[in-house]
């Protein structure tokens, strides 16, 4: 799915016809539906129950950019079933970029690359039960959000896409957002689901990952282009987020049938 609304268009409603989740890849916006309002960024899981109407509103930036997949009613309960899990909807509208979500967001972004029938099929399921065991064990956190914390937030979200070059410490972070550090790290927090710190390490990471799957360029040079300066470093939290090294990584994506990756 390629939205290329901003903040001069109009939002309208919309419906989701079947059970949905949408692995946003690039750009925010705004999603609103029965079970609530969250901002969506790079990393997130956007969850739809079906015949529940929603809305999309891109106030702080233009375009995004989301891999989404819809089941049948008999399809989910089948997932729901095998998991040993009773859920007949979704009670929140997104979950938050986390590192269980790590694998199923690169391999999502893969695709907008180009990949088989087969992989995406398969990268659909996985997101339906990774969706469903994940909301069903966290907690709900229902968060009352100023517009002004909003746009700030998303203003650092986008820049950190747009510029992923650029040193992003807390101090020129929370310069950017124009609050103190403590108070940008509370807000964030409240708004994403994650520090500071967390989302742009997990993207990073999520850069390495499609580029080791992608290209043969030397595992340190993508290391080091993605941001990584410290290459024991990059060697250990590539492995917590991803549960391999990242020579194993792509051994084991270069195995599978995908194009991009016959050599």
């Amino acid at each position: 799915m390629v939205c290329t609304a901003g903040p001069q268009d109009r939002p309208f409603e919309e419906q989701h016809s079947r059970t949905s989740v949408a692995v946003v890849v690039n750009g925010t916006f705004q999603y609103q539906t029965s079970t609530g309002r969250e901002l969506m960024m790079p990393g997130t899981l956007l969850l739809g129950n079906a015949g529940d109407a929603f809305t999309c509103r891109h106030e702080h930036g233009k375009g995004d950019r989301c891999v989404a997949f819809s089941y049948s009613d008999a399809f989910r309960e089948r997932v729901v079933s095998s998991a040993g899990i009773s859920l007949s909807r979704f009670r929140t509208p997104r979950l938050a970029p986390i590192r269980k979500l790590s694998s199923l967001v690169a391999r999502a972004s893969e695709l907008l690359n180009g990949g088989e029938t087969g992989a995406s099929e398969e990268l659909g399921i996985l997101a339906l039960v990774q969706a469903i065991q994940i909301e069903n064990r966290d907690a709900l956190r229902k968060n009352k959000v100023e517009p002004s914390s909003l746009a700030r937030v998303t203003r650092v979200i986008r820049m950190i896409e747009n510029d992923p070059d650029l040193p992003h410490d807390l101090a020129g972070l929370s310069q950017i957002a124009r609050l103190s550090p403590y108070h940008f790290v509370r807000v964030f927090d409240r708004i994403t689901g994650t520090t500071p710190y967390q989302y742009l390490l997990r993207m990073r990471l999520c850069r390495v990952a499609v580029r080791l799957r992608t290209e043969p360029a030397r595992i340190l040079d993508i290391a080091l282009d993605c941001g990584f300066g410290d290459v024991s470093n990059f060697n250990r939290v590539f492995r917590a987020e991803f549960g391999v090294s990242p020579r194993l990584y792509r051994v084991k994506a270069w195995r599978s049938p995908a194009p991009n990756n016959r050599r």
